[in-house]
């Protein structure tokens, strides 16, 4: 079967887009692997798929790059409003739906191949604390862990050994590195299914923005993000209770459109 894609990246967060309106294309684990590959096939982080769905304007279905579907890609998110802005689907704004329910999306500007999207993630309770860190679901688990100097942990390793945690729940959890600086949240994550570090993750920063709240006694409902690859903002309205009005805002490029047969 020959497929035409899109290829995206939020912040060198990269994926395959496919528009899958006709529900003509449904790939096994082993060809998103194999179109995922960065050697082999097209390379990306992650896989998409944009349906229909009755009362939004699409649905996102995402897929990590070892083939298996897995649960919310902020990131994704953004890119995929991108994605159905660029094929006519929506405008400004959307509303769709992913694996963790309701997203609204707003495309606040765009230059050329890339705009700028603000994402609402779910509504999210505070985290479960640990000696080391604090687990939290920004639509995806994460867990997050204060460092004081992010660029100076070996990702790859610690970060493994947190995945697979015997502490979290089954499947594992994403890791995120946080650095705490007077201008900007320094981030780092090893993110489960890609089993590596990426770039940047949209749920990643969500979620350590979002704990920095958590232990900051002077929490102003805002926070810079600063990614290995680029930057984030993460607005949210915090409570007792958890936290509500959680937007994540960053770039989704174009990168290239192509075919390929699988």
């Amino acid at each position: 079967m020959k497929i035409e894609f899109c290829k995206y990246h939020g912040n060198g967060n990269d994926f395959i887009i496919v528009d899958n309106r006709s529900r003509q294309i449904n790939p096994g684990s082993g060809q998103i692997a194999f179109l995922c590959d960065r050697h082999f096939g097209i390379g990306a982080d992650g896989f998409m798929l944009l349906e229909d769905q009755e009362g939004y304007d699409f649905s996102l279905k995402y897929y990590n790059c070892d083939g298996n579907e897995s649960t919310m890609c902020g990131n994704g998110g953004r890119c995929m409003t991108a994605y159905a802005n660029a094929l006519g689907i929506i405008k400004n704004k959307a509303a769709f739906v992913a694996i963790d329910g309701d997203h609204e999306a707003e495309i606040l500007s765009q230059n050329g191949s890339e705009c700028m999207v603000r994402l609402k993630m779910k509504d999210t309770v505070p985290g479960q604390k640990f000696d080391d860190g604090y687990l939290i679901d920004t639509g995806s688990p994460h867990f997050v862990k204060f460092v004081p100097d992010a660029g100076a942990v070996d990702v790859e390793v610690e970060g493994r050994a947190l995945r697979n945690d015997r502490r979290f729940a089954k499947g594992g959890c994403n890791v995120n590195f946080v650095e705490i600086s007077s201008a900007v949240i320094k981030v780092r994550t090893y993110e489960r299914g890609v089993e590596h570090e990426t770039l940047s993750c949209g749920t990643g920063v969500t979620a350590s923005a979002l704990i920095t709240a958590l232990t900051n006694k002077e929490n102003p409902g805002f926070y810079m993000l600063s990614t290995l690859g680029g930057d984030f903002k993460v607005h949210f309205h915090s409570s007792d209770a958890g936290f509500t009005e959680v937007y994540l805002e960053g770039p989704a490029v174009c990168v290239f459109k192509g075919e390929i047969t699988i």
